[in-house]
């Protein structure tokens, strides 16, 4: 396959036999190798992409390569000249930068891609020859990363820069797509590309079907180079890699709050709790009215796969310092490999909705935006099963199924 106007740097594969980390107790993946991310292929490589060039790196904290980042090694490489930084959502070191900042570490400027400006300026782009992008993604739509590669990719092509993605796992795997496509209508910082909830692939990947398929503004001509990883299959999910997982944002602090996510993350958009400020995020849901007892029946009575849910009372602290005991359910992981986060998410709002009739009306809120669509919310409160709004984004998914195989740097298996 030919990529015109794009260079995929491809390296020898390297394999290293070892233990593959395991969770709750699961039988490890019949893949034993060891990942290589594209920022270590790079450094093996001696930053020779890089050379006598100057970097803007887009970055933040989960940029590891072994235990060193990549922002400090490429600002010691003596053939690269590293001339700025720039932070998504949560900054560069985890400080939630939201200005400009010198980066304590490499004395170098920082500019926030969260604050006033989330896409990078002229002014902030001078002198630089190539922007590259360093961040771990966990693989739904609505994480913010991605969004922010989306925009820099924009502002390199209209400045004439070249852009460079290090790639990394998705931590999902790359094997199935799900959700509603974001419609048009619905872009937003939560939602910059046309694709389904959970998009099945790599950031590298990504960025080179939204440059092949015109789902950016101007980046037709832009120079795009992907430096692929080393050892990483489309059926692995995270623990499959043999990497540290680095938590990429404060309430996503392990693997199995980063496989429910995409379905636990409708909640930012309803009337409840996610859990946030609590130790498991995401990983508990509630209300405060729900029926707990009642609810944890009703999902355990659809044997979601790889999926149990158990009874969770949890408070949160609001504003004011009030706490708030909210009722709710908790996700328990059986099987790694079999669960549909997307899926499951539905089944939860449904079986919660059904719960809420005559206590709280407006328990749905604005689920749009997080759909990338109003069909969920339309479906739901007019009496739609979880497995009929599943079975409604077949086709839509379907072809973009199609079209992502078309930009797969990683084979099958």
């Amino acid at each position: 396959m030919e990529y015109s106007n794009i260079k995929i740097l491809v390296f020898l594969p390297f394999l290293l036999i070892g233990l593959i980390s395991d969770i709750e107790g699961q039988n490890k993946s019949k893949k034993e190798s060891i990942v290589k991310t594209g920022a270590k292929v790079l450094v093996e490589n001696g930053f020779k992409s890089l050379e006598g060039k100057n970097v803007g790196l887009i970055t933040n904290y989960t940029a590891m390569v072994d235990n060193q980042h990549i922002a400090d090694l490429m600002n010691e490489a003596p053939n690269v000249n590293l001339i700025a930084l720039f932070g998504p959502e949560h900054g560069i070191r985890g400080d939630d930068n939201t200005g400009f900042q010198t980066d304590k570490s490499t004395g170098l400027p920082v500019h926030s891609l969260y604050g006033e400006h989330r896409k990078p300026t002229a002014a902030m782009l001078k002198d630089i020859d190539v922007l590259v992008f360093d961040i771990q993604d966990i693989g739904p739509r609505f994480y913010t990363y991605i969004s922010t590669m989306g925009l820099a990719m924009e502002a390199a092509a209209e400045n004439n820069i070249s852009f460079l993605v290090l790639d990394r796992p998705n931590p999902l795997g790359g094997e199935v797509a799900s959700g509603f496509v974001l419609e048009p209508e619905f872009k937003s910082f939560i939602g910059y590309f046309p694709i389904p909830v959970t998009h099945g692939l790599t950031v590298g990947e990504l960025a080179i079907m939204a440059k092949k398929e015109g789902t950016l503004e101007g980046v037709d001509n832009l120079d795009l180079s992907v430096i692929k990883m080393e050892g990483w299959h489309r059926d692995m999910l995270w623990p499959d890699t043999g990497l540290t997982f680095v938590g990429p944002s404060p309430n996503m602090p392990d693997f199995s709050t980063a496989l429910i996510y995409p379905g636990a993350c409708f909640w930012e958009a309803v009337k409840g709790s996610e859990g946030r400020g609590t130790p498991f995020p995401f990983m508990q849901l509630g209300t405060l009215w729900a029926n707990s007892d009642s609810i944890v029946d009703n999902l355990n009575a659809r044997n979601l796969p790889g999926l149990r849910f158990e009874k969770a009372i949890f408070t949160t602290i609001k504003g004011d310092g009030r706490t708030q005991p909210f009722h709710g359910i908790r996700y328990v992981i059986t099987n790694m490999h079999t669960v549909r986060p997307v899926e499951a998410g539905i089944h939860i709002l449904e079986a919660f909705y059904e719960d809420a009739q005559e206590k709280d009306e407006e328990f749905l809120g604005g689920l749009e935006r997080h759909a990338g669509t109003e069909r969920l919310y339309n479906m739901l409160t007019k009496g739609a099963s979880a497995e009929d709004i599943i079975a409604s984004w077949k086709d839509e998914v379907s072809k973009y199924d199609e079209m992502r195989r078309q930009y797969f740097l990683y084979g099958d298996s």
